[in-house]
């Protein structure tokens, strides 16, 4: 009697006991909870931002054969290739900045501007359908980040899709090569990033300078490495900054004009584009159509001799009469056939010529303009090069005047 009372209060006792955990886990999960039930966060140091690299893009290298002859042979139109040279370029500043991984992104004449990055293009092919560019991406210290074709074949479709009106077939061309030097930028050494800044400095001042900034850095053939770096207040440094700042705003200027250019030419590029592609395809089905005939054509003429000669072997009037009947008509329907050949490779030809005719008088041409700067104006003429000559060498002719003032230019 004992044993069951002490079970039976046993029995109860667990159950209260269960019943003040549940209701003890239940109030738990509402309200605020205990500062103890929080994991404490990792403090990490904050991450240094990036130095902000300058880019310059030249006008891309047409990709002209050195025999004008050879333009017809390799279905290249001059003007056209060239107009693409300043669209390619501006093309793909505009996909690096979008990137927001930058600094200035800058499209120049020449590589003969100053920045921390340079990319050098070159047009290797560029008719509608396939698209290829050669690109080098080299550091102002000389070092090559990145060397590689990159290509695209546009779609047939691709026209023929209303959401793609507007836009330009060739863009996935340029945002594959925006990412893959995005991604070099990623693999490059924080230091050297940094150090980009002051090279770039140094050599914009030897370029006025040999003496006063050659010191400050060491050549190896193309490769410049800085082994010092000059005071922040020194003020030939300071001069050549102030001039840079200059030189940078007017290759600023020059971002409108290649903007405005690549606006000009773009309805009529993009037509370009889709008639080429049209073009392309007419052709290919062209040179098939001919080769099948001429094939046809060889084969009918084939049967025919065979024909001809089988009935002559026979011993048979009949037969004889009915090979050279064959022969007759079989050569008759394979002289046909061939000169229908001949046609088709002749509008295979038009096709091939129109592609030719589609580009014509593009050019970079900018208006005569009149920069002042400081006490000194200088009249700049000619295409965006010649002026970018003209302008470096007023630069030159300032720097001189300032440090040898006594000294007539």
């Amino acid at each position: 009697m004992l044993f069951r009372k002490t079970v039976a209060v046993f029995v109860v006792c667990v159950f209260i006991l269960s019943g003040c955990t549940a209701k003890s886990r239940n109030a738990s999960t509402v309200g605020p909870q205990l500062s103890s039930s929080y994991s404490k966060p990792e403090v990490s140091e904050p991450e240094a931002p990036s130095p902000i690299i300058d880019v310059i893009i030249p006008v891309f290298d047409p990709g002209l054969p050195d025999d004008p002859d050879d333009y017809d042979d390799e279905n290249i139109w001059p003007e056209l290739r060239r107009a693409e040279a300043n669209r390619f370029a501006y093309k793909l500043k505009e996909e690096l900045e979008q990137t927001g991984k930058f600094g200035a992104v800058r499209v120049t004449p020449d590589a003969t501007a100053t920045g921390d990055l340079y990319i050098l293009g070159r047009i290797e092919e560029s008719n509608g359908e396939d698209v290829e560019i050669e690109i080098e991406v080299i550091d102002i210290s000389g070092r090559s980040w990145l060397d590689e074709s990159f290509e695209h074949e546009v779609p047939e479709s691709f026209h023929k899709n209303q959401r793609n009106e507007g836009l330009d077939p060739y863009n996935p061309l340029f945002e594959k090569t925006a990412a893959a030097i995005v991604e070099e930028l990623g693999n490059q050494d924080r230091k050297e990033l940094e150090d980009l800044h002051y090279l770039a400095d140094i050599r914009f001042g030897a370029n006025f300078s040999e003496d006063t900034f050659l010191p400050y850095m060491e050549a190896d053939g193309r490769v410049y490495t800085l082994v010092s770096k000059p005071s922040d207040q020194d003020p030939m440094l300071q001069r050549v900054r102030a001039i840079r700042v200059r030189d940078q705003l007017f290759i600023d200027g020059l971002q409108d004009n290649y903007a405005s250019f690549a606006r000009q030419m773009n309805d009529s590029y993009l037509m370009w584009q889709e008639q080429s592609l049209i073009e392309v395809n007419a052709e290919r089905a062209a040179k098939r159509k001919a080769m099948g005939q001429a094939v046809g054509g060889i084969l009918f003429i084939g049967l025919a001799v065979l024909s001809g000669v089988a009935g002559a072997n026979s011993g048979s009037y009949d037969s004889s009469v009915a090979g050279a009947t064959g022969a007759i008509v079989g050569g008759l329907a394979g002289s046909t056939l061939i000169s229908e050949s001949f046609r088709t490779s002749e509008e295979a030809k038009v096709h091939r010529d129109s592609l030719n005719e589609l580009g014509h008088s593009l050019d970079m041409a900018l208006a005569p303009q009149v920069i002042a700067f400081e006490k000194e104006n200088v009249e700049l003429t000619g295409d965006a090069k010649e002026q970018f000559m003209q302008w470096r060498a007023f630069l030159q002719k300032i720097y001189i005047e300032e440090i040898t003032p006594d000294v007539q230019i």
